[in-house]
């Protein structure tokens, strides 16, 4: 099977060595990829992710039997409508299912239809008045949610007790021309669930749970994650079905009955509080950073099983089988991140592996790696515990060198304590 994965971040990377892995895969090829990824893979070109003839070309120069859409950008951009369009194979949802992650009005409308629980919101359009910012930001708080509607690479949310923090983000996102949702917040652990999802087929993958702050103990502004576990040690047995069952199968169904079947992979973010699970997010693709945890723990084959997503045959394929103990992901960030991250910084000790994931790399003049991206590099660690999850990935990362790098001491340091519970 020749496959070809569009991206060129950390989830990419672990989704190459997933596929790389399945006696299935023939050849692999990546678009744009990065330095990191030259090892295991074909590297090509691909200035523009959302120019679905230009994707298409190179499928079809490659000869490509799948074709594997990471990022969400060129998902919502319906570049899976036009390599399908063309004969491919596809895994990732159509532009108009995308929408559940490019419009959180859109998702919440759907979420509404389908009777699933999630937090109440309000929206403002970049025409609205003054009194009704004002009366908006009333509704909510003491602690403010205040979200972009629309893609923002999971950076767009700001949470805060700061009112003024959180009028200065409603005020930014109105200046670009962006609606803006406020919603009540949703207290509780959070969860991360990645469905695959075929029709009304739904197989669910192992919980996660993310850091979405800059710094240690959840401090700092929200980047696009700064590491991530799996499983949840805290989570109950029973606690994956009932997201299933009262989250991501009735979306499922009701994006059948909209006559937008959704195919690809179906990303839950939750919060579990008192009364269960309540979806903070969908997102229309692997997220990043869980992915690199949650495919190291993978034993099925990862190139046959999204094979049978993009063409509808989930429902007769095996179950899925799963490594016993646990994984981890701490990523490294570049100087300056995620306000203005710094480029061009040299890496010494990141040669990429099984367990140092590339993301933001490029290679100077010289041919040494150097940052060129905001979050550098994932690595990860496996372990038979989470505790020795962390202890082989921080070691790795400790033999890694980056002016100016940063990244979180404590991912997973909750969940090891026990401190963690559902209440």
């Amino acid at each position: 099977m020749r496959i070809l994965v569009i991206g060129s971040g950390a989830r990419e990377h672990a989704l190459l060595l997933g596929l790389q892995k399945d006696p299935a895969t023939t050849e692999l090829h990546v678009a744009p990829g990065n330095a990191g990824m030259a090892a295991i893979s074909a590297v090509h070109p691909l200035a523009d992710v959302t120019d679905g003839a230009a994707t298409t070309a190179l499928a079809q120069e490659i000869g490509a039997d799948l074709v594997v859409i990471g990022p969400e950008i060129p998902l919502v951009a319906g570049v899976a409508d036009v390599l399908r369009e063309a004969g491919f194979a596809v895994f990732g949802p159509s532009g108009e299912a995308a929408k559940i992650e490019g419009s959180k009005a859109f998702a919440k409308d759907v979420m509404a239809a389908a009777g699933v629980k999630t937090a109440q919101a309000q929206a403002l359009h970049p025409d609205a008045a003054e009194d009704e910012i004002e009366s908006a930001l009333d509704n909510f708080g003491p602690n403010w949610v205040v979200k972009d509607d629309g893609l923002a690479a999971g950076k767009g949310v700001v949470v805060t007790t700061d009112r003024a923090a959180a009028r200065e983000h409603v005020d930014a996102v109105l200046a670009a021309g962006n609606p803006v949702l406020l919603e009540s917040f949703l207290d509780g652990p959070e969860i991360s669930l990645f469905c695959l999802v075929d029709g009304e087929t739904v197989v669910p993958l192992l919980p996660a749970q993310d850091h979405k702050r800059a710094y240690d103990n959840d401090e700092g502004p929200n980047t696009g994650g700064m590491g991530a576990y799996t499983p949840l040690p805290w989570l109950p047995v029973t606690g994956v079905d009932r997201i299933v069952n009262e989250v991501c199968v009735p979306v499922a169904k009701e994006m059948v009955a909209r006559g937008t079947p959704y195919s690809g992979l179906l990303y839950a973010g939750l919060a579990w509080g008192a009364e269960g699970p309540s979806v903070i997010e969908f997102n229309a693709r692997f997220g990043d950073p869980e992915t690199q945890a949650v495919l190291a723990l993978l034993k099925t084959p990862l190139a046959t099983l999204l094979d049978s997503v993009a063409r509808g045959t989930l429902a007769e394929h095996a179950p899925l089988t799963w490594e016993e103990g646990s994984a981890l992901t701490v990523v490294l960030a570049a100087d300056g991140y995620p306000a203005s991250p710094r480029k061009g910084d040299v890496l010494s000790g990141a040669e990429p592996s099984e367990t140092v994931l590339h993301a933001g790399t490029a290679r100077n003049e010289q041919g040494q790696l150097v940052a060129n991206g905001g979050r550098v590099l994932s690595i990860v660690g496996v372990g038979t515990d989470l505790e020795q999850a962390r202890e082989r990935a921080y070691a790795t990362l400790s033999g890694i060198s980056l002016e100016g790098g940063h990244y979180r001491s404590d991912i997973a340091l909750p969940a090891v304590k026990g401190e963690i519970s559902l209440g």
